[in-house]
């Protein structure tokens, strides 16, 4: 049976438009969200993901808390979602893009905004005034990407070199999970399973000695898979506080 030319150019087209849904979060959920009281609107200085100051400032201080079936036991830190407010007055068909920097919810809530992410999904700057007096607003969300460049793994200010490791994960897309991380050690040949401390904390009591290399398992779309590094991630002589950019990218 033929086929005409308008009918497999309409077909690319609406393929191509409907790639970037079925990539990344094809599905809306429903839910509501609030913001933080703090001063600054940015939350906790800590936060329960380990990000510190970091996690207040990332994508452009457009961050949110999640709740426990967002933060996933620290497994959703870092993810990003696309939150769209259902107030049509007052906010855009757009919505805002957040990383989740940090666990935390209200009634009926998955997400405790920064206020400034509250305040990009008005439609317009001059009506942003008009959703902090509601407290809470109704909203549909989906997991995206931030699309960011290579993953920075940051030595935590607590370890202690030889004694024990502790690594921030930082920098990763936000539509992949990241489930694991395990290092490799040359003298035996055999990759180690780190312990997810807390949020995007791993850590490893007596770290093996010399220049390290990392992989880490992710979940996108349901397929779980390793990434790895081909070259050394953390060298020897590490510093607390230190960090290293990778050749990977998490989604």
């Amino acid at each position: 049976m033929a086929i005409s030319v308008n009918y497999f150019s309409t077909l690319m087209i609406c393929m191509i438009l409907l790639l970037p849904a079925l990539c990344y979060g094809a599905h809306n959920y429903d839910s509501k969200a609030t913001f933080y009281k703090t001063s600054d609107g940015k939350g906790t200085p800590n936060g329960a993901c380990g990000y510190g100051e970091y996690g207040r400032n990332v994508n452009d201080g457009l961050v949110t808390a999640a709740s426990s079936k967002l933060y996933k036991n620290g497994i959703g830190c870092g993810a990003c979602y696309q939150v769209r407010c259902k107030d049509k007055a007052l906010c855009s068909d757009v919505g805002v893009k957040v990383k989740v920097t940090d666990s935390g919810e209200g009634p009926g809530t998955d997400f405790i905004l920064s206020s400034d992410a509250l305040a990009k999904m008005a439609k317009h700057p001059k009506l942003a005034h008009m959703l902090f007096p509601k407290g809470v607003v109704d909203i549909d969300y989906k997991k995206v990407s931030c699309k960011y460049g290579n993953l920075i793994i940051k030595v935590n200010e607590h370890s202690n070199y030889h004694g024990y490791l502790a690594i921030l994960l930082l920098n990763n897309g936000g539509y992949a999970d990241i489930l694991a991380v395990e290092i490799y050690e040359e003298k035996s040949e055999k990759w180690i399973p780190m312990r997810r401390s807390y949020g995007a904390v791993f850590d490893l009591s007596n770290p093996p000695k010399g220049n390290l290399k990392l992989k880490i398992q992710i979940k996108e779309d349901g397929k779980t898979k390793w990434v790895q590094s081909d070259k050394t991630v953390i060298p020897d002589h590490w510093k607390a506080g230190d960090a290293y950019e990778t050749d990977v990218q998490i989604p």
